[in-house]
């Protein structure tokens, strides 16, 4: 089976071709095609949804097309179109999802709607040598979504806890805007990080001994600033009217902290966010008796994420799996994946996009 797959969600247009034979547990790629406009939304410090929609409108059709020609296919060789139909920006999903209605409709093909929280989780099943086992537990871990989901099979999926407020994602780039890092925060923080003392700054690792697999990151950001601006700004007392100022409304602070303390803090930062990450995530597989640990999501690329997931599982009975970090972003070959193991092709007069889509 052979399936053109399309991804708007966000700020990329993406698309790719991907291959499964029946007999096979994972998926090959054909050709992967991503184009971003990332470039603008560092200017602004975040996504501009109208923004996002615009160049997506540009690049969508060049992409597809660049796809088909990667692949060395035809038309004619597809068995099926798959496409992200959320969730995500509304203007970003409507591209995506009316581009691959069309084209289902010319080319008279089958297509299939896709969550883009399970096409994550489905980027694990790109890699031949992978052989991931069920019973699974999922860590969707990204700029919209912390969430841990339970995988007996590829038919059978359960959502068991998520973040009450602010991912992960969002409070690295939250902070890092607070910080007077570039945009992602993510990244930034990381490479920040390397040269940090984790230790000199002690920040709270929320709900990291609570008794449910939920995650809360809006008290860590809400500490971080009252530490940036307690540097800053020495003479203020912790009940200033600054201090109770939105760190989301914040403009992207000027970087009149030293380095070293930029360092530190966004080592302690990540280390915070890690920990929480990591433990709720080896309770939710003894829990559920899982084999297989699997990662997804833009902040599955962390590499101290992934160390301190190996690191905390070397002496337990659980295989961890991590997409490639091309893979971890927002892409069309996970699409391609999820429906490759879960064909289900709809009528695409039924087919809409819903931005508020969660797990299904």
């Amino acid at each position: 089976m052979k399936i053109l797959a399309i991804e708007t969600s966000c700020d990329e247009t993406a698309a790719a071709i991907v291959s499964k034979n029946p007999q096979e547990d994972y998926v090959k790629i054909l050709s992967n095609v991503v184009a971003s406009s990332l470039i603008y939304h560092s200017q602004t410090g975040g996504i501009i949804p109208d923004i996002a929609a615009r160049e997506q409108l540009k690049f969508i059709i060049p992409v597809i097309e660049k796809t088909i020609e990667d692949s060395k296919l035809r038309i004619e060789d597809l068995d099926a179109i798959a496409v992200t139909y959320g969730p995500g920006l509304i203007g970003s999903l409507l591209i995506g999802v009316e581009t691959a209605k069309t084209l289902a409709y010319l080319w008279n093909k089958p297509i299939m709607p896709i969550n883009h929280l399970l096409g994550h989780i489905y980027a694990n099943f790109v890699n031949e040598k992978s052989k991931i086992e069920f019973p699974a537990i999922a860590l969707l871990v990204s700029g919209g979504h912390t969430d841990l989901v339970f995988l007996k099979n590829h038919k059978r999926v359960k959502w068991i806890g998520g973040t009450l407020d602010d991912a992960a994602g969002e409070a690295f780039d939250k902070i890092g805007r607070l910080l007077g890092l570039p945009y992602p925060g993510g990244p930034a923080i990381e490479q920040a990080s390397e040269h940090g003392i984790a230790g000199r700054f002690t920040f709270p690792r929320p709900m990291i001994g609570s008794h449910d697999f939920n995650f809360s990151f809006s008290g860590l950001k809400a500490a971080v600033f009252r530490e940036v601006t307690s540097i800053r700004h020495p003479e203020r007392s912790e009940g200033s009217h600054a201090l109770k100022r939105s760190v989301d409304s914040l403009p992207k602070a000027q970087n009149d902290i030293d380095k070293q303390q930029i360092a530190d803090i966004a080592s302690s930062v990540q280390n915070s966010i890690v920990q929480v990450l990591v433990r709720k995530t080896v309770k939710a597989a003894k829990k559920y008796n899982a084999k297989s640990i699997l990662l997804g999501g833009g902040v599955a690329a962390n590499q101290k994420l992934k160390e301190e997931m190996h690191s905390q599982l070397s002496t337990l009975n659980f295989q961890l799996h991590v997409p490639p970090a091309h893979l971890c972003t927002d892409n069309a070959v996970m699409i391609g994946a999820y429906a490759a193991f879960n064909y289900k092709p709809q009528n695409l007069n039924t087919i809409t996009a819903n931005p508020e889509l969660y797990f299904q």
